[in-house]
C-alpha cells in the first residue's frame, strides 16, 4: 500500500516577522511565493551566466544516467570552465562530452579551498552578487553558506538530509521536490545521511518494503519560488528543465553544536556523532553475549532509548 501523500503548503507575501514568529517554529517545509529576490530570476539566462560567470574552473558531477546515486557513486567528477558548464547543462545532446552524448551535469559550488572555506556565491561569483537578494529570514550571525546549483534537465538527486536549515531559491527553471519527515527515517533505508531507495516514484517494495510507510510531501518550484527545508527533513530533487538555484544554509542550533571542520554543512552535530560512537562501543560489548542474551538486552536498550530520547510531540 502506498504511503500518504501531502502537498507542501504554499504562502505568498510572507514577511520576516510572520516567518520567524509563526511559521519557522513549526519546523515544516513551506513554499514561499512573492519574495523579493532581485533581478536574478529574469537576468540569469544561459547567455548572461556564460558571459558574467566567465571561465572560472568549477568542479562538477557528470552522470551517464539521470538518477544520481551518491552511495554507489554512479557519476564522475570533472572540471569545466563555468561558461562551458552552463552551455552544456542547458543542452539535451552534447557535441563535446566526457561519458556520453546525453550525459547530465550537476554543479554544487564550493569554497575557494573546500577543505577550509564554505561556499558563498557572493565570494565565488562576485559579479553575480548584485543580482540576487537573500531573504532575511534568519539572523545574520546564523548564516553558514550560500550554494550555487546548476542542473541538467531531467537530473534527479538522491534522497538525503542536511543538518542545517536552508532556503532553496529557484532562480530559473522548474524543479519537483519530494520531502520526508525526520520521523519517518526508519522507513527510508538509510546509509549515513542518504537513502538507498533511488526510485522513489516506483520503489522496489520487495527490497524496501517499509518505504511504503513513509509519508511523502511534494511541491513544484518555478522561477521565484523559495522552499524552506528544515534541518533533518529528507529531500529528493528532480530538475524538470535546465535550472539554476541557490541554497542558503543557516545554523538553527548554537554554533558550538556543529563540527567546526565541516565546510559542507552535512556533518551531524557533535553531540550526535559522540552518541553514535558510544552506541557502536555498546554494540561491540553486547556482541560478547550469546545470541539469545544479546537479542534480549538489545531490545531493552531500544526501549530505553525510545523512552528517554524520542519526542513526545506528535506531528
Amino acid at each position: 500500500m502506498a504511503g500518504q501523500h501531502f502537498a507542501v503548503t504554499r504562502l505568498e507575501g510572507v514577511s520576516r516577522e510572520q516567518f520567524m514568529q509563526h511559521l519557522y517554529p513549526q519546523r515544516k517545509p513551506l513554499v514561499l511565493e512573492g519574495i523579493d529576490l532581485g533581478p536574478c530570476t529574469s537576468k540569469w539566462t544561459v547567455d548572461y551566466l556564460s558571459q558574467v560567470g566567465g571561465k572560472k574552473e568549477v568542479k562538477i558531477h557528470v552522470a551517464a544516467v539521470a538518477q544520481m546515486d551518491f552511495i554507489s557513486k554512479n557519476f564522475v567528477y570533472r572540471t569545466l570552465p563555468f561558461d562551458q558548464l552552463v552551455q552544456r547543462a542547458a543542452e539535451e545532446k552534447h557535441k563535446e562530452f566526457f561519458v556520453s552524448e546525453d550525459e547530465k551535469y550537476y554543479l554544487r559550488s564550493l569554497g575557494e579551498d573546500p577543505r577550509k572555506d564554505v561556499a558563498d556565491i557572493r565570494k565565488q561569483f562576485p559579479l553575480l552578487k548584485g543580482d540576487i537578494k537573500f531573504p532575511e529570514f534568519f539572523r545574520e550571525e546564523q548564516f553558514f553558506s550560500s550554494v550555487f546549483r546548476i542542473s541538467s534537465p531531467g537530473l534527479q538527486l538522491w534522497t538525503h538530509y542536511d543538518v542545517m536549515d536552508n532556503l532553496l531559491i529557484q532562480v530559473t527553471g522548474k524543479k519537483r521536490v519530494v520531502l520526508f519527515s525526520p520521523r519517518d527515517a526508519q522507513y527510508l533505508y538509510l546509509k549515513g545521511t542518504k537513502s538507498e531507495v533511488l526510485n522513489i516514484d516506483n520503489p522496489d517494495l520487495a527490497k524496501y518494503p517499509l518505504f511504503s510507510k513513509a509519508r511523502r510531501y511534494e511541491c513544484s518550484l518555478e522561477a521565484g519560488d523559495v522552499l524552506f527545508i528544515p534541518a533533518l527533513w529528507f529531500h529528493n530533487v528532480i530538475s524538470e528543465e535546465f535550472g539554476v538555484g541557490v541554497n542558503i544554509f543557516w545554523k538553527h542550533l548554537p554554533s558550538e553544536c556543529y563540527d567546526k571542520t565541516d565546510t559542507y554543512g552535512n556533518k551531524d552535530p557533535t553531540a550526535a556523532s559522540r552518541a553514535a560512537q558510544i552506541l557502536d562501543r555498546a554494540l561491540k560489548t553486547l556482541a560478547e553475549l550469546p545470541e539469545e542474551y544479546r537479542d534480549f538486552y538489545a531490545r531493552r536498550m531500544v526501549l530505553h532509548i525510545q523512552d528517554k530520547a524520542y519526542s513526545k510531540n506528535s506531528e
